[in-house]
């Protein structure tokens, strides 16, 4: 059985203290964190209040559930500042009201719009990779999945300059992985420091771009925002465009980026799955349709299972307003709750197998994930479940299906990529894989 160190570094760490020892291998600390507390797991993380990791589905899902409303969001303390008001960081009336109008934002017929407008700006990302040994695939994704975000979701305010395409996606990374910041306070070069600097520079260039946006009535997501409402009529302000903006672009880089490059690293060591699925993605034409993406059940395993062993969104992050119960454990008010259903994805009660990559465990007849509601959830759930889920998936599809049509590629059976887990996880040596064009073999 393989084993996966994707996430696993080591196989057992001491517990540290609970951000040095997440940073340093999370899935380790959240199997000793359940081992030792069970589902709620008391755990010293810098900011104020008692802080617990959550633990295990159940416990998982009554937090995401949130059915007697003891939890509001947690990410203020985590990325507030540099995400202030986007969709995850609102609660309640405020939270739902919003949400509603953002819906209008991806209906199915929106969401055939971006993704024809994907194809040929994907095509024209492709079409400047090269053959290489060792081709860094996720910085080159990342840096695709930032120009797809911003030229689907912006349309004719995209951007065109790559210095400011560069510094647009510095901001984002910076703001992201604010969230590791030790020191909270904005000290010139700490992480504090770089994500106050780079909101402000997504604020003035996304405000300059407002009033192009709001007159142009077009399909993009940025025009679309200007003027979607709820069915009273409500409408955004400029200044919750700008909000939704950025985080909307966030989410979109941030989840298509992880989901395509660990789909390359494991069908890298896989080239039976690569070239199952590349069979697959052999008969759709160079533009295919929402329906036709959405009828790939080979690839549609390998992205759930990929999503499975490294969730977009591995933590979840609440807050109790007020002393409740968690699967049988008493939460106090004021506790900073994580919501770990990176831990689910592994658990051996749910899985077969679960270190394994296996894509078939989500065919019909295996079903793995149906185990428990909550034993698969990469991008949260309950009323906060991401709104861009559908989007996002698509986007993974049509960027994984024309890779798959260009190239071949492959790592070495030994290669386990060097995780960061400051924030959101990602592979610090850009993923190097070797890349080479399908038109060149024979």
């Amino acid at each position: 059985m393989e084993t996966n160190r994707w996430i696993r570094a080591k196989s057992a760490i001491p517990v540290i203290g609970g951000s040095l020892a997440y940073m340093h291998d999370p899935l380790t600390l959240m199997r000793q964190l359940y081992r030792s507390h069970g589902p709620v797991a008391p755990v010293a993380m810098p900011g104020p209040g008692p802080a617990a990791f959550i633990l295990g589905p159940d416990a998982c899902g009554a937090v995401l559930q949130n059915g007697d409303k003891a939890f509001v969001n947690g990410w203020e303390l985590l990325v507030g500042p540099f995400f202030d008001r986007g969709l995850m960081l609102l609660d309640g009336a405020e939270h739902k009201q919003h949400r509603r109008i953002l819906q209008q934002a991806f209906t199915r017929s929106r969401l055939a719009a971006y993704t024809a407008a994907l194809h040929p700006a994907v095509a024209a990302e492709l079409d400047t990779w090269q053959a290489a040994e060792r081709f860094p695939a996720y910085s080159a994704l990342k840096r695709l999945t930032l120009n797809l975000a911003t030229q689907i979701f912006m349309g004719g305010h995209r951007i065109a300059d790559p210095v400011e395409l560069d510094r647009v996606n510095r901001a984002f990374i910076d703001c992201v992985q604010a969230a590791g910041a030790i020191m909270r306070v904005a000290v010139p070069g700490n992480k504090w420091h770089r994500a106050t600097r780079g909101r402000a520079t997504l604020d003035r260039f996304l405000t300059a771009q407002l009033p192009a946006a709001r007159a142009a009535g077009g399909d993009d997501l940025f025009s679309v925002l200007t003027r979607v409402e709820d069915e009273d009529g409500t409408r955004f302000g400029d200044a919750d465009v700008v909000n939704h903006m950025i985080f909307l672009l966030m989410a979109a880089h941030e989840t298509t980026t992880s989901t395509v490059s660990t789909a390359m690293y494991y069908l890298g060591r896989h080239p039976d799955w690569q070239d199952r699925v590349r069979a697959e993605a052999a008969v759709l034409g160079p533009e295919p349709t929402v329906e036709q993406l959405s009828t790939l059940p080979d690839l549609d395993m390998v992205i759930k299972e990929c999503q499975r062993l490294v969730a977009p969104v591995p933590v979840v992050a609440r807050r109790a307003v007020k002393d409740t119960e968690v699967a049988g454990r008493h939460v106090q008010a004021g506790t900073r709750a994580f919501v770990c259903q990176q831990l689910s994805h592994y658990l051996p009660e749910l899985w077969t197998g679960p270190e394994a990559f296996d894509p078939s465990r989500f065919s019909p007849h295996r079903a793995e994930e149906r185990s428990h509601r909550f034993a698969w959830a990469p991008f949260g759930g309950g009323v906060h479940k991401c709104l861009g889920m559908a989007f996002s998936n698509l986007e993974a599809r049509t960027v994984l299906a024309q890779i798959l049509r260009r190239f071949r590629w492959s790592v070495p059976a030994h290669y386990t990529p060097p995780m960061s887990n400051v924030s959101l996880p990602y592979p610090k040596d850009g993923l190097p894989v070797d890349l080479l064009p399908m038109a060149l073999i024979s």
